[in-house]
């Protein structure tokens, strides 16, 4: 099956251009996390696919079928919002029977089916209990199975986990990614935590200013992002200007990155570098020369601060590697070339 395709899809609200040309194709299956800061135009995004806002321009597709016009409730789709929006006076089996019996589905279908949604989401024997007993991840596993009693085409979620404490929401993280593996249904999540988008999807669609900025696996986006916006959004990174000398090599703080040259036609332009990859060492000679000035010790990993030239560098370290660097201090700052992504300014 084809999956879901999206080609020049566009929503102006007025004069504000929310989502802008944008071309996306989901293939069969995958999971997928939109990803970007408030107002990069996610959720508008999510809700044309959903039928929820209609597009100004551009086609939607699912598995060769144009969606672009169909009403909502024709289009086959699972939902899950934040709201969850579970009826409180109903128990956990007559939310998960709701849809089934709007369908017309009959008794015994919809026990059957709520047992095996019961059982996917690990609330077996939960079906007559209230919704108001259960805790937030079980509601929110009541809202999954709700949304996949119809056994949709194609799932979306809309920051599905934003109201669970940090705790539960990285377990829910993983069943989510678990249930979506078993049943192989197409998933797209919105969501503006990078470390849920690392966890679950297949694809990372980061966008910004309405635009797709960069579409490919979490580590790809993580070790080599398209751009300086991708760099800066996902995780942590040093962001450096660099300069080329008159050997073309690459001149960061006006030290020269070993074994880094810019390419022909490119004079200038940015290096990034995640903190796990700056190494720190107690000999200046061939390396920037730094001080230390803040040194943060988060337990399984020490973070250190140091003013290079009047710019921040950060360096990220377990325990074991930390040395006995402190506040205060010099130190010396090496940029392995083979970490270092140059970008275009």
């Amino acid at each position: 099956m084809s999956g879901l395709k999206l080609d020049k899809l566009s929503k102006q609200f007025g004069k504000v251009t929310a989502v802008d040309e944008v071309d996306l194709d989901v293939p069969h299956g995958t999971f997928v996390c939109l990803l970007g800061p408030s107002g990069c135009g996610k959720t508008t995004l999510l809700r044309m696919i959903a039928g929820l806002e209609e597009p100004t321009i551009g086609t939607i597709r699912l598995d060769g079928e144009d969606l672009t016009r169909v009403p909502t409730h024709k289009r086959n789709l699972g939902m899950v919002f934040q709201s969850l929006a579970l009826f409180p006076h109903l128990t956990v089996g007559q939310n998960i029977a709701y849809p089934l019996r709007i369908r017309g589905t009959g008794k015994q279908g919809q026990k059957k089916r709520i047992e095996e949604l019961l059982a996917s989401i690990h609330l077996d024997g939960y079906a007559d209990r209230s919704v108001s007993k259960l805790s937030g991840g079980q509601r929110q596993r009541v809202a999954i199975a709700r949304a996949l009693a119809l056994s949709p085409s194609l799932f979306l979620l809309d920051e599905p986990l934003s109201a669970l404490d940090a705790k539960l929401r990285e377990a829910m993280q993983v069943e989510l990614r678990q249930l979506q593996r078993k049943l192989g249904i197409t998933t797209i999540v919105v969501t503006h935590d990078q470390r849920e988008a690392m966890t679950m999807a297949d694809l990372v669609v980061v966008m910004g200013d309405g635009r797709i900025r960069q579409i490919a696996s979490p580590l790809e986006i993580y070790r080599k992002p398209a751009d300086a916006f991708v760099a800066d959004f996902i995780g942590s990174t040093n962001l450096l200007q660099i300069e080329a000398d008159g050997d073309k090599r690459a001149i960061a703080l006006g030290h020269a990155i070993s074994g880094l040259s810019l390419p022909d036609g490119m004079p200038k332009g940015l290096v990034s570098i995640r903190p796990e990859d700056v190494r720190l060492t107690r000999d200046t000679d061939g390396a920037m020369s730094g001080k230390v000035t803040f040194v943060r010790d988060l337990g399984g990993t020490i973070e250190t601060f140091i003013d290079v030239s009047g710019t921040t560098i950060v360096a990220v370290s377990t325990p074991r590697e930390r040395g006995s660097f402190e506040a205060g201090g010099n130190v010396g700052v090496v940029l392995p070339s083979e970490c270092c992504v140059m970008l275009k300014q």
